[in-house]
């Protein structure tokens, strides 16, 4: 069982790797947007708090997410836990660790996905996905067949998100760097902080991500 943090910027694979980690490892993959949305319609007294909030236009407060975070974790989950969107400032770290100390449970490693700014605007401007199926592709890496169509459904409904633009990528990629520096810091100066490649190939990411787990990784 290992508790762990998937820090990297937008584009830069989290959500892919996470997938393989549930899949593979039985880990259980904390989204606090997720959280938010299912206890909003849970009917339970924290359920019900979350969704005054919201029905305000407030911000949840770290109270309320870490409460949320509490019950999750108070069900163990063989595999352990990764921590999607949360922490997200050195408060929330704080409060984080002060909950997995009470629980009995530590964090193992902070997993660190680093990329190449401009190879990623690239990756990522470059990508668009089917409508209908979910297929993703890319105008280099793996354009369609026949363009136009999707290779699996064979729809003609093939998207571009709206912010995947380099103007939008850039300003998101900003705030991430805004974000997060004080929590690389945080995680480097307490030993949990491994760092990788984020831009190399899925099963490359995906062995080193394996290594730092079953505990042959270095920072």
């Amino acid at each position: 069982m290992a508790n762990i943090i998937l820090l990297g910027p937008p584009g830069a694979g989290k959500g892919t790797q996470a997938r393989r980690l549930v899949e593979e490892r039985g880990m259980v993959q904390l989204s606090t947007g997720d959280m938010l949305r299912e206890a909003k319609d849970s009917g339970t007294e924290m359920g019900n708090r979350v969704a005054e909030v919201m029905a305000k236009g407030q911000l949840v407060t770290d109270e309320i997410v870490i409460g949320l975070i509490e019950e999750k974790l108070s069900h163990s989950a063989g595999g352990g836990f990764i921590f999607d969107g949360f922490p997200r400032t050195l408060g929330q770290a704080d409060a984080l660790g002060a909950l997995l100390g009470k629980l009995g449970q530590k964090l193992d490693a902070v997993i660190e996905m680093k990329v190449d700014d401009e190879a990623l605007v690239k990756r990522i401007t470059g990508r668009f996905t089917c409508g209908d199926c979910g297929e993703v592709y890319h105008d280099e890496t793996k354009p369609t067949k026949v363009s136009g169509t999707c290779d699996e459904c064979g729809s003609t409904n093939l998207k571009r998100r709206a912010d995947d633009n380099e103007e939008s990528l850039r300003t998101r990629l900003m705030e991430y760097y805004k974000k997060t520096s004080p929590l690389i810091g945080y995680y480097y100066h307490a030993g949990d902080l491994h760092s990788i490649d984020g831009l190399a190939e899925i099963e490359e990411v995906a062995g080193s991500i394996a290594r730092i787990l079953d505990g042959s990784g270095k920072s």
